[in-house]
């Protein structure tokens, strides 16, 4: 019994981490580096999550209002930046830049700037790039 127990952990230890490597993206393959755009609304939810935290906004134009998911860096990267998860509150006024999803959906990759109604900017990780700049990870 003792030896099954072994083996069934030792076999978990090599397969459990091999899930994550395949459920990681490449920046290229889900955003575009060129498409770049200023959101201006609400936080309403935040994930504090592997391999990325996400946080959703609803933000509110002529048409009505339409949420969109916005990911960030990892949570360890962002605990190192100095986040934590009272960086952002749900409730929150915020501008936010970021890189569009290639797919057209309502997703973006929010590493750029977030500014908080108050003028306060959290650090997201990432600085702008110039339409066309390659991005390297």
């Amino acid at each position: 019994m003792t030896s099954m127990r072994a083996w069934i952990i030792g076999a978990l230890t090599v397969v459990v981490p091999i899930g994550q490597v395949f459920a990681h993206h490449s920046f290229a393959a889900e955003y575009a580096a060129d498409k770049v755009i200023e959101l201006k609304g609400v936080v309403t939810k935040i994930e504090w999550t592997n391999p990325h935290v996400r946080f959703y906004v609803d933000v509110r134009d002529e048409k009505g209002v339409s949420s969109w998911d916005l990911e960030l860096q990892s949570a360890n990267t962002l605990t190192r930046d100095g986040w934590d998860r009272d960086s952002l509150k749900v409730g929150d006024q915020i501008t936010v830049s970021a890189w569009l999803a290639r797919d057209g959906s309502k997703r973006g990759n929010a590493r750029g700037s977030i500014t908080v109604a108050d003028g306060r900017q959290v650090l997201s990780g990432e600085r702008q790039r110039a339409a066309g700049e390659e991005i390297k990870r």
